[in-house]
Parts: C-alpha cells; sequence; structure tokens
C-alpha cells in the first residue's frame, strides 16, 4: 500500500512558452477532431441517404438489413463496450505513462483482449441464426433466411469494432487524436462505394425496386459485405500511427498480475449500467421489427395497406437525424464543463458544482431548443430528401421525426446532468437511474408489441420521447438529494426565452416552408428529393438568422457563452500560427500531455437510439491536468498521472448505498480528509 503524504505537492513552474504550447496543441487536437466529427457526420447522412434510393426506406430488405447491421455494435457494447471502455482503457492510459510507454503490457493487454474478441466474434457468428432468431419477432422463414445472410456478413465487426476502441485509446495515450476521428470517413467512404457499385449495377429502388424475391448473394456482398468491409478498413487505417509510435507491440502471453481483476470489480457499476441499458434497448429493438414482418406479409398478400406501416429502418434514420444536435452540441460542451464539475467535486463546493451544471443546461440549451424546433419544422423536407424518392415513406419519416424531435432538449439536458455523478465519482446512482429507465422501456415496449402494426413505429418513438423526459425527472430527484437545488428559477427563464426564440424563428421557418409549398402534397417541397434539398437549404438560415435576432431581443446571454469556446479557439489558432515570435518556437519543444480516455457516451444511462457504432464513444476527453486544474502544482506520485494505483479504494460517496464501499473513480483515495495528494487542497467536502 502507498503512503500519503499530507504534505501540500511543490508547485511546478510553467512559463509563457508552455502555456502557449498547450493550449496551440489543445487548439490543434479540438480542431482536428471536430473536423473529423462533422464530415464524418455528412458522409454518414449520405451512406444514409444512398442506402434509401438503393433499396428504398419502407422495404422489407432494408429493415432486415438494418436490424442486421445494428447488431454487431449492439452486441459488442451489451457483452464487452463496458469493460473495455471501464476497465481496459483506465489500464492503457496508465501503462503508457511507463518508462517504456507501457509496450510490455499494452502489449499483453492487446494480446489478451484481440483473443477475446475473436472468440466471441466467433461464438456469436457460428450462432448468427440464434442471434437473429432472439432480437426479430414474426419474420417468416425467406426473411428470417435473408436476416441470417445478413448477419453473417455483418456480425464480424464486432471484432473489429474492440480492435478499432483499443487501437484508439492507444493513441490517445499517446497524444494522437486525429487518427481516430478521421478514420470513420474511410468507413463511410468504402459503404458510399458499396452502394453506389449496388446502384449502377442493379439499379436504385425506385426504377427497380428489390424485394426478397428477387434478392441474390451477390446484392448482399454489395450491400452487407463492402459495410463490413469499411469497418475493416477503419480499424486497419489506424495501424499505421500505431506502428509510427514505434512501442515495440507483439503477441504477448502471461497476464497474471495484471490487475484486470480488481479494475473490473471496481468498475461493476459502470458494467451494469451499460449492461442493463443495451439489454433494454436491444429488447425495443425486437418489437420495432414487428412492423416490416407484417407488412411483408401484406405485400405477398396484395394488401395496399402495406404501404402506410413504417418499419424500423424509418425509426432509424429519424433517430440519425434527432441525434444530431446532442452529438455536435451537447457531447462536446459536457466534456469541455466535465473538468468545472470534478474540480468542484473534488474540493467539496456544491455551489460551484451546481453553478456549473446550470451553466451547461443553459448554455447546450441554445443549441438543443433551436435544434428541436428545427427539425420538426424541416420534418417534411427532411423525410422526403430521406425517403428514397417515395413521398409516402417521406411522410412517415416526418412523422416519427415530428414525435422525437421535440425531446432533443431533454436527452442533452439528462447527459449533462450525467456527468454530476460521474464528477462525484458515483456509479451507483446511474445504474438505479438506468434500472427505473429499462423498466419502463421494457414495460412499455411488452404493451406496444399488441397495438396496430401501423402504430408500432410511432408508439416506440414516443416511448423515446417520454423517456427522455423521465430521466431528466429522475436525474434531477437524486441530483437535488446531492445539490440542495438545480438552479431551478435561473434555467426555467433561460429556457423559456429560447423557447420564445425558437417558437418565432419556427414561425418564420413556417412561412417560407408555406412559400415553397411543404404544406401541399404536390408543391414543390415533395417533388423529389432535389426539391427538399433546396428547401431545407433555403429555410435553415432562415430559421437560424430569426433565431439569433430573437435571442438577441430576448437578451439570452447564453448565446454568447456557446460562441465564446469557438471564437477563442478561433483567436488561439491565430495567436499559434507563423510569426508568433521566438516562443512559439520554443512551445514546439514541449511535448502535450497525453489527454484522458473517457468512459463511452454510450454507457446506456442515456437510451441508445441509433444501432449505428459511433466513433465518438471512444475518444479522449479533455485534459484533467491543467494548470488551473491544480493550483497548488501537479500531483506527486510514481505515476505522476491521472489514475491512481489499483490498490487504493476510491473517495467516491457512492451515491445510493454505503458510501465506504470502493467505486470506479478517477483517483483513488480512503483517509483523513484534506490529505489526499491527488486532490487540491483548499476545500473541505460537505456533507
Amino acid at each position: 500500500m502507498k503512503t500519503m503524504s499530507s504534505a501540500k505537492p511543490a508547485p511546478v513552474p510553467s512559463g509563457p512558452a508552455d502555456s502557449k504550447a498547450a493550449q496551440s496543441g489543445e487548439a490543434r487536437s479540438s480542431a482536428v477532431m471536430a473536423a473529423g466529427t462533422l464530415v464524418s457526420r455528412f458522409l454518414g447522412f449520405a451512406k444514409t441517404w444512398m442506402l434509401a434510393a438503393a433499396l428504398g426506406l419502407g422495404s422489407t430488405v432494408n429493415d432486415t438489413f438494418i436490424n442486421a447491421n445494428n447488431l454487431p455494435n449492439l452486441i459488442f457494447l451489451l457483452v464487452a463496450g463496458g469493460v473495455f471502455n471501464a476497465v481496459l482503457v483506465p489500464q492503457i492510459i496508465k501503462a503508457s505513462k511507463a518508462p517504456d510507454k507501457g509496450a510490455d503490457y499494452i502489449s499483453r493487454l492487446l494480446t489478451l483482449a484481440v483473443l477475446v474478441l475473436l472468440v466471441l466474434t466467433l461464438l456469436v457468428t457460428l450462432l448468427a441464426p440464434s442471434v437473429i432468431q432472439l432480437t426479430t419477432q414474426g419474420y417468416s422463414p425467406q426473411q428470417k433466411a435473408l436476416a441470417v445472410s445478413f448477419a453473417f456478413w455483418c456480425l464480424p465487426q464486432i471484432f473489429f469494432y474492440g480492435l478499432y476502441a483499443l487501437l484508439t485509446q492507444v493513441l490517445n495515450a499517446h497524444g494522437a487524436f486525429g487518427p481516430a476521428m478521421w478514420a470513420p470517413i474511410i468507413n463511410n467512404v468504402v459503404a458510399i462505394a458499396g452502394l453506389g457499385m449496388f446502384i449502377g449495377i442493379m439499379g436504385s429502388n425506385a426504377t427497380n425496386p428489390h424485394t426478397i424475391d428477387n434478392w441474390g448473394p451477390f446484392q448482399t456482398i454489395l450491400v452487407a459485405g463492402f459495410s463490413t468491409i469499411g469497418v475493416v478498413t477503419q480499424t486497419a487505417v489506424l495501424l499505421i500511427p500505431v506502428f509510427r509510435l514505434r512501442l515495440g507491440l507483439r503477441p504477448r502471453f502471461g497476464w497474471r498480475g495484471v490487475g484486470l481483476g480488481h479494475a473490473a470489480k471496481l468498475s461493476v457499476w459502470t458494467l451494469a449500467t451499460a449492461a442493463v441499458g443495451q439489454f433494454a434497448f436491444l429488447y425495443v429493438m425486437r418489437i420495432a421489427t414487428i412492423p416490416g414482418a407484417e407488412r411483408l406479409r401484406l405485400q405477398q398478400a396484395g394488401d395496399p395497406a402495406a404501404a402506410f406501416i413504417p418499419g424500423n429502418a424509418v425509426l432509424e434514420v429519424a433517430s440519425q437525424l434527432y441525434l444530431l444536435p446532442h452529438s455536435i452540441i451537447a457531447l462536446s460542451l459536457a466534456t469541455v464543463l466535465f473538468n468545472r464539475m470534478t474540480r468542484a467535486s473534488q474540493d467539496g463546493d456544491r455551489a460551484a458544482l451546481r453553478n456549473a451544471l446550470s451553466h451547461g443546461l443553459r448554455t447546450m440549451a441554445v443549441a438543443t431548443v433551436f435544434g428541436a424546433l428545427a427539425l420538426f419544422a424541416l420534418a417534411g423536407p427532411l423525410g422526403m430528401f430521406f425517403s428514397g424518392n417515395n413521398r409516402l415513406d417521406g411522410v412517415m419519416l416526418a412523422q416519427t421525426l415530428t414525435i422525437l424531435a421535440l425531446s432533443t432538449p431533454f436527452m442533452s439536458a439528462n447527459f449533462m446532468m450525467s456527468r454530476v455523478f460521474s464528477a462525484n465519482e458515483d456509479a451507483r446512482t446511474p445504474f438505479f437511474i438506468q434500472l427505473v429507465l429499462a423498466l419502463v422501456n421494457l414495460s412499455a415496449a411488452f404493451a406496444i408489441q399488441f397495438l396496430p402494426f401501423d402504430q408500432i413505429i410511432f408508439a416506440i418513438a414516443i416511448l423515446y420521447t417520454a423517456g427522455n423526459i423521465l430521466s431528466v425527472i429522475v436525474s434531477a430527484t437524486f441530483l437535488r438529494r446531492l445539490l440542495g437545488h438545480l438552479d431551478g428559477p435561473r434555467i426555467a427563464s433561460s429556457y423559456i426565452r429560447m423557447g420564445y426564440a425558437a417558437l418565432g424563428s419556427a414561425l418564420a421557418g413556417a412561412v417560407a416552408l408555406w412559400l415553397l409549398g411543404s404544406y401541399n402534397p404536390d408543391g414543390y417541397a415533395w417533388s423529389d428529393r432535389t426539391a427538399a434539398l433546396v428547401t431545407i437549404v433555403v429555410v435553415g438560415p432562415v430559421m437560424l438568422a430569426a433565431y439569433f435576432l430573437l435571442l438577441k431581443l430576448f437578451r439570452v446571454t447564453e448565446l454568447q457563452d456557446l460562441l465564446q469556446p469557438l471564437l477563442g479557439r478561433l483567436r488561439r489558432s491565430t495567436a499559434a500560427g507563423p510569426g508568433t515570435g521566438p516562443q512559439a518556437d520554443g512551445a514546439a519543444e514541449v511535448r502535450r500531455a497525453p489527454e484522458r480516455a473517457t468512459v463511452s457516451v454510450d454507457t446506456g444511462l442515456i437510451p441508445r437510439i441509433s444501432g449505428e457504432f459511433d466513433a465518438e464513444s471512444f475518444r479522449a476527453g479533455p485534459d484533467i491536468r491543467e494548470e488551473d486544474s491544480f493550483p497548488y502544482g501537479r500531483p506527486a506520485g510514481s505515476e505522476g498521472g491521472y489514475l491512481p494505483a489499483e490498490d487504493l479504494p476510491s473517495t467516491a460517496q457512492g451515491g445510493l448505498g454505503k458510501g465506504d464501499v470502493p467505486l470506479p473513480g478517477r483517483r483513488t483515495y480512503q483517509g483523513p480528509a484534506g490529505h489526499n495528494p491527488y486532490f487540491p487542497f483548499g476545500g473541505k467536502k460537505k456533507k
């Protein structure tokens, strides 16, 4: 057991060169990551558009493929995702600080992980028929055979998702953030190429309808095969920068004493939270397969009612659109504010922790409230654009999107609130919150399956919306116990003023949409996908300009808070450019400290809507070791880093249950208050 000294660590001087180097390095890595994310998102939507054009949004083949293609990610997150992010990732980060940069330890860890992934992938792939049986409901033998065929091609992605996650953290641990954010772009390009070949050879669904009856192995290769090849390429690309690290990684066996067992025990609540959330989502996805199966039966019987039944492909596309404001704004903002929350929690300063949460909720709402109203207003053109040129499918997509859109601020607010529990090193409370949400989802999904088939997808969308609202209520209940109150009047005042501004923006958009014929079935906006895109491009900026104007009118100061980091980053980038003086030359010699690793944003605390694999789930977070994070200097110790030794229990309060039970945390120490060398001094824990 390590001995903890109560003496303050000696301050570490920091010159201007160090400061400028840190700022320029942070700006560069943030800019690279943000650019990669935006390009990847754009290509992801291009792939979604191509898939609808190739197979049709409301086709049985598309429903079947999306279900099979989502399985690898869902199974990985259910079985191994929590272990990778809560157990293996911290081990990689800690090992990278060793004199050999963790070469021996990481080699053993990668060898073990690769073997486990291989066994898991082979087992699940061989059991593909059983997996399809468990994750679908009502499939006919013909549709089940097609699903199994897709699954055999898609399930090997499990191995490459896991390897991608590990390689990403090896790179992050050594200060290389760009490759992991740009690699998914290649994945999307490969998938788009396969779909382009499909359309070029087999024709689009609009000109040559693709059904189960005329589907063959070659079509499966172009769609499912290229999807898997894209994931393989995404992972293979990361091997190049990993090799450039010159770590000397090689297969190494012998894992006794590596500390994984103890780390897993400390992370048991995080693992349980992820498992409960993914299991509930998997069951909901099983219910979502019912309408597509019924539609196929009606089509084969020649019943025209089949065209009015939306399938899980409609839910998938609507979910991707609905997640956009959250993934672009809320995730980034929550990651930045997590540092403030962590410092406040370590100092026992409830007021500062409450202020950080309030600031995050209000600033984030500037984007998410507008995003909700914009998606609601533009649901029609968006539905038509992603419909595969089928108006009826576009209408059903628009209806689903309108249900999901208005809950966008609630989903992002719940994510921000969950960061408070993480900052407080409390892994139990999120588990109980997730358990409540999972029980609600399971009960509601069980009841939904008995609804008319044409209402099931809409009912699931309502379930997601209700779940997002409920999650905020439940999280707020637990947070009030921790923080006393949540600064409710100020948050409510900001949200109301933003709501008025967004409503005015939506009215301006409604007028523009009316002029473009969006409310007329024969209007310009519904004529084809190109017209729908033009409508979006024209109306979107009108709504945004009206929103900014009304925010100024209603004196919503959070707008400046949202834009300030971006403007500051641009100023830092300019200052760090050529000609900044001798300090810039000296700064180039300062090596940026590796950023910490974060637990996946997909732990299940927020019900996962889209089964699409998201590379952001495995990206690095901000450097917690900023100068202002340690007013009394950097923490001392043999590791000198973000994570502690494994033999030290946690300081977490524990949320529900006993407070002295070790929990997964960042700096683990249990001793006299105010003597932990990994925490800043000067604040006393409040009870």
